[in-house]
């Protein structure tokens, strides 16, 4: 017996479990798929980009080269968070320091919005995919206790079906939920290092620009 014979001798909730599951994999998938080729070109493009700006012999330029890098947008909102606020309202008061630090951090968060997106929804399939499967196993052997009372007597054709059901049930919630975890842990991890190398260079530019430089060159040259 299959599955699709399985499902079709299931009522409303066998098949909506099989549904739900379908659904919860297919988005569990996609997002997996985009994120391994969002996160592969995002850790090419962090390090190519910051050694792209430190090379260029100023700031305008510099923002110039990160463009031609950085296809993800990850530095270079980062770049461009550095124009400070007109004078006159209270996103200008502080010193240029606090601004600096302010504008960063917003604009860091943005990009980090950027590479987290999915990773709530891989945390919830993995979490929940075997709850899910464990409700159609349930509803399995529930039917197979109805059908052995029905009749007075343990019969092959009266359990087999229910057990199947709750047999490929249970085994769905977890083909589910397995790949989305791995997903979620491994690319948390590639998170992870991008999240650390963009706060460095943050915190290495808002050192640039706060302690200034007399010449576009000399201030890439005391960089290194």
């Amino acid at each position: 017996m299959n599955l699709l014979q399985l499902l079709a001798q299931g009522d409303a909730v066998t098949v909506s479990v099989a549904v739900l599951l379908l659904a919860m994999s297919v988005s569990s998938w996609v997002v997996i798929l985009w994120k391994a080729w969002l996160l592969r070109r995002a850790a090419l493009d962090v390090g190519r980009s910051t050694a792209a700006f430190w090379q260029a012999p100023s700031l305008e330029a510099a923002q110039q080269h990160v463009t031609a890098f950085d296809r993800e947008a990850l530095v270079l909102p980062l770049i461009v968070a550095t124009r400070l606020p007109e004078p006159g309202s209270l996103a200008s008061a502080g010193d240029k320091s606090q601004q600096l630090t302010r504008l960063l951090r917003d604009a860091l968060h943005r990009v980090l919005d950027k590479l987290q997106f999915g990773q709530v929804l891989l945390a919830t399939v993995g979490s929940t995919a075997p709850f899910v499967g464990l409700l159609g196993t349930v509803w399995g052997i529930y039917h197979a206790l109805t059908g052995i009372a029905s009749v007075g007597q343990i019969t092959i054709d009266k359990v087999s079906g229910p057990v199947g059901e709750s047999l490929i049930m249970t085994a769905a919630g977890l083909a589910v939920a397995i790949p989305a975890v791995l997903g979620y842990n491994i690319f948390g991890r590639l998170i992870g290092r991008i999240e650390a190398d963009l706060e460095g260079f943050a915190r290495d530019l808002r050192e640039l620009l706060t302690h200034g430089a007399p010449a576009p060159a000399q201030a890439l040259e005391t960089e290194g």
